[in-house]
């Protein structure tokens, strides 16, 4: 690993290239916020994709094009004279000395001792980020609107749970769940497609708020099944090419024979803890 002497530079390299790509490149210098920002959603999500894989070299690289856009926006910014990446580093410096009282506060000793647990840390979070100047006055206000629904709604949870506005006990999220499900159900089978998608909503949020209450993240856990799908069923179609015979051509019963068949290659080449590997 680098040295602090060694981070530094490096750092300062970088905005150094900066520099240049934004005075000497023809691309780069017609860049704008508003143009940088679908780049930014994709390459979020291509580091989102190396984590989910847990490829630590690619990890690294994708790391690298977040930051360069982070850079980007503060070389922007600084043009227009409005901020620079030094007003971005001491802004996110003081957020975080100001909603770490325990850590950087009179209640430093507490949490030498372990009398500060995880759950009061995030708490005092959110109640802090309340209280910012100039921060969000309403507690769900920094729940940003684009944000992809599912992981909004795990947010909207998580924040209000912040406040104190949450259940007793987790367990008492399944009787919602199979409230949630049965009104679903209801709507369902008098086929209104309006309610029926009110209720499947309101069901979907009383599982995401389960997966919380129990520490699990429904974006990570509904990607797994993502990706565990899409091996199955690539093995499935690759069979059938194999063989001669369309899916179109198989009944139920065979693709669902070859299904297993691609469950019990997966037991065997992935280990039990395996990023990518799912359950039933």
């Amino acid at each position: 690993m680098h040295t602090r002497e060694e981070k530094l530079a490096a750092f300062g390299r970088l905005l150094d290239v900066m520099d240049d790509l934004r005075e000497k490149c023809p691309w780069d210098r017609k860049q704008t916020n508003q143009s940088l920002r679908p780049n930014t959603i994709e390459e979020t999500y291509e580091l989102a994709d190396a984590i989910i894989k847990d490829d630590q070299t690619e990890i690294c690289k994708e790391l690298g094009d977040v930051l360069l856009h982070i850079v980007f926006y503060a070389k922007i910014g600084s043009e227009t004279g409005d901020f620079d990446i030094a007003d971005v580093c001491n802004k996110l410096c003081d957020k975080l000395i100001y909603r770490h009282p325990h850590v950087f506060g009179p209640e430093a000793e507490r949490i030498e001792k372990g009398e500060i647990t995880v759950d009061q840390v995030l708490k005092n979070w959110e109640q802090l980020k309340v209280k910012e100047k100039g921060g969000n006055k309403r507690v769900l206000s920094g729940v940003p609107d684009a944000l992809p629904s599912l992981i909004k709604a795990y947010r909207i949870q998580d924040k209000a749970r912040g406040v104190g506005f949450d259940w007793d006990t987790r367990e008492q999220v399944w009787d919602k769940v199979r409230e949630e499900l049965g009104e679903l159900e209801v709507e369902l089978a008098r086929e209104d497609k309006e309610k029926s998608t009110d209720e499947l909503g309101d069901f979907l949020f009383s599982v995401i708020n389960a997966a919380r209450l129990y520490k699990l993240n429904p974006d990570n856990a509904l990607e797994r099944t993502n990706r565990k799908f899409i091996r199955r069923f690539t093995y499935l179609e690759e069979h059938s090419i194999r063989i001669g015979k369309p899916l179109t051509d198989m009944t139920l019963a065979e693709m669902d024979a070859i299904w297993e068949e691609a469950k019990k290659l997966e037991r065997q080449v992935l280990p039990p803890d395996s990023p990518v590997q799912g359950g039933e």
